[in-house]
Formats: C-alpha cells, structure tokens, sequence
C-alpha cells in the first residue's frame, strides 16, 4: 500500500511539473513541429509516465526516509510537536509577507525560486527556535496554568464570599519530575495508578540517557537495574492515569544529573519525585519542593504504640551489645534489646520507643520473656 501511494504521489509530480516546463520544451525543439503534443493532458501523461518509471527503483529510498521521519515524530514529545508545528506556521507566514512583493517581478528567479528558498529558510529556522527552547515553553504554559487556576480558584471564592482555596494557588506545580532512583524503584506506576498524582509527569532526556547506560554496564546487578528503570518508564507511557512528556534539553554547563534536576524543576516551576536520601536534602536547602517516596510509604505503615506487644523473627545482631534486629511484614525494622541470644527464632516483643527516618520507620523494644 506504501509502495502505491509513493509511485502515485511520484506520478502526480511528475505530471504537474510536465505541465509547467514541457510547453517550453516544444517550442525550444521545433517550430511547429511537435504542435501536436502541446497539449496539457499529454504533457501530465508524459511527466507522470516518466516519473512513475523513476518510482520503480528509488521508491524504497523515500519509503526509508519517511519511517526515519515516522520514528523521530513518535520520539518527540506532545508538546514539541505542537510548539514546532505553530513555529514553523509562523515562519511560512513571514516569508509569504516578506516575498509579496517580489512575487510581481517580472525575472523568474525572483517571482519563483526566491520565494520557495525564503519559505524553506523561514519555516526551518521557525521550527527549531520552537523545539529548541521547550523548555521555556514549558515554563510559560506552567505559568499559564497556574495562572488559570488562581483565576478560577478566586472566582469561586468570590461567589462562596470565602478564601479557603489559597494554599492550592501556590501549592499547584503542574510538571512531576522522575529522577533515575525513582524509575528504577518502580513503585511510582502504582501510585500513579492509583490517581494520587495529578499534572504531568516530565523525563528529562538525561535521565533516560543514565538509565540506558546503566542498562548497558557490565555488572549483572546494574544492568537489571537499568532495565528495570526503562521498563518502569514504559509501562509509565501506556498508563492513561497521568500524561507523560520527555525533556529534550540539556545543560552542557552542568555535569551531575541531580543538579541538572534541581535547574530543571526551577525553569518549569516543578516538583521532583524521588527516593534519593541526598538529592532530598539538597533540593530542601535550595527551595526546590520534593515528593520523597520513602517518607509517603513510611506515612502508610501502621502506627506501633509505646507498651505494645507482639512476635518478631530476629534475624541478625544488632549494633549496640546484646541487641538483634527484626523486620515487620512490611519492612519497617525492630531493634530488639536482649535478643541477641534469640537469632532465628520468633520473639515477643514489647515497643519502647520508635522514631521516623527519612529511610523509614525504626521500632525499638525489649524482648519479653515467656
């Protein structure tokens, strides 16, 4: 079906084009002599014939260079493919204003191939300054929205005579950005499932870029990890809870991906999602809003209280003397005093104390003696 479509779009051409130039070609043979074949059906037939022969061994050529067009297209992201096709509408505007008047002139250099030249220029350069500053653009449509939402949020505040709705004019960032931990960690699908994040999630191309060199190590251990990263990032893609966009800067000037992270979410006004301990703590110090992973499943784990008991396998010794270390079924970590005469077995136990961590809960107690 490809095949007929380029051989029918090469005849097309052909014949259009062998109406514009084959009437000078007669007149140029001979004087009078080819009359006959100066006629506007016959000519489209003779362009079409000849460049549907031309078809035959070059269509396979345009048939690759329209899957490479294909695959780029489905790479890019939403948003640049609309930025890119305004800007490139833009420029074809310009160019038809700027070359009205030569479209008059008389000399067919001026009247026809500087125009066409002016317009591909035009269109070109309209193109890549919209898809080379998305990130920009990103960050004027953040803007936008945010904007939208206070008028909203006022408006109905207005009406209700009430201005409980402040803190989500603020508190509103509409891009969640992923870092390479988070990926790799997985358990952002589910909660994306789940509908408990709202806005867009962003990739930045150098997260995607670390995760496949990751995927590529020689370590067995990394490279699951890395793969495990692009499959979380693909199954993200087909989920229809949250939309997904890649970024497709980059900062030359910086080197370490979490402070490539940190410009990032300044420049689209966004939040980063992650379960890294140290870009937490670096994003905190620099006024960057963070969802950390880590502190929500923590939030979602039962509350143990001071004086209640219950059984706990020991499975290894502790830090301090006597002490052996437990795990809930849900990961969070028992410290038990006096049970290190108790590996490998399941204890009574009674809570003492626990504390919150940005890692996760830890529960302290003492063995209870049957």
């Amino acid at each position: 079906m490809r095949k007929k479509i380029i051989q029918l779009a090469y005849a097309l051409f052909g014949g259009a084009l062998a109406l514009t130039l084959l009437p000078y070609v007669w007149r140029l043979v001979g004087d009078g002599n080819f009359k006959w074949l100066d006629n506007g059906l016959v000519n489209f037939i003779i362009g079409a014939l000849i460049f549907f022969i031309l078809s035959i061994p070059t269509w396979q050529l345009v048939d690759q260079q329209i899957k490479r067009l294909e695959n780029y297209l489905f790479k890019q992201s939403p948003l640049a493919l609309l930025i890119g096709s305004l800007t490139t509408l833009i420029g074809l505007v310009l160019a038809v204003v700027i070359t009205t008047p030569l479209q008059r002139a008389d000399n067919f250099l001026l009247n026809a191939v500087v125009p066409v030249l002016t317009m591909l220029v035009m269109g070109y350069l309209g193109f890549r300054l919209g898809t080379t500053r998305l990130d920009e653009w990103r960050s004027i449509l953040a803007n936008l929205n945010t904007r939208g939402r206070r008028t909203r949020i006022r408006k109905k505040s207005a009406d209700n005579q009430s201005d409980v709705l402040t803190d989500e004019e603020t508190n509103y960032h509409h891009y969640k950005i992923l870092d390479t931990n988070i990926l790799i960690d997985g358990r952002i699908v589910d909660i994306v499932k789940t509908g408990f994040i709202e806005g867009t999630l962003l990739v930045p191309n150098f997260v995607l870029y670390e995760l496949q060199y990751i995927a590529d190590q020689g370590d067995d251990l990394k490279r699951v990890r890395g793969r495990r990263g692009l499959d979380m990032l693909n199954e993200l893609r087909e989920t229809d809870s949250v939309p997904l966009e890649m970024w497709e800067g980059d900062y030359d000037g910086i080197k370490e991906v979490d402070e490539k992270l940190i410009q990032l979410a300044r420049d689209v006004n966004g939040i980063l999602i992650t379960n890294d301990y140290n870009l937490n703590k670096v994003t905190q110090f620099q006024n960057i809003e963070v969802l950390n992973i880590n502190a929500l499943a923590g939030a979602l784990r039962p509350r143990v209280m001071v004086g209640q008991q219950f059984e706990v396998k020991l499975v290894k010794k502790g830090t301090e003397r006597q002490q052996a270390v437990g795990y809930l079924d849900d990961g969070t970590m028992v410290v038990a005093e006096e049970g290190r005469n108790h590996l490998q077995e399941k204890v009574k136990v009674e809570v003492t104390s626990t504390i919150q961590t940005d890692a996760g809960r830890m529960i302290f107690a003492r063995v209870i003696a049957d």
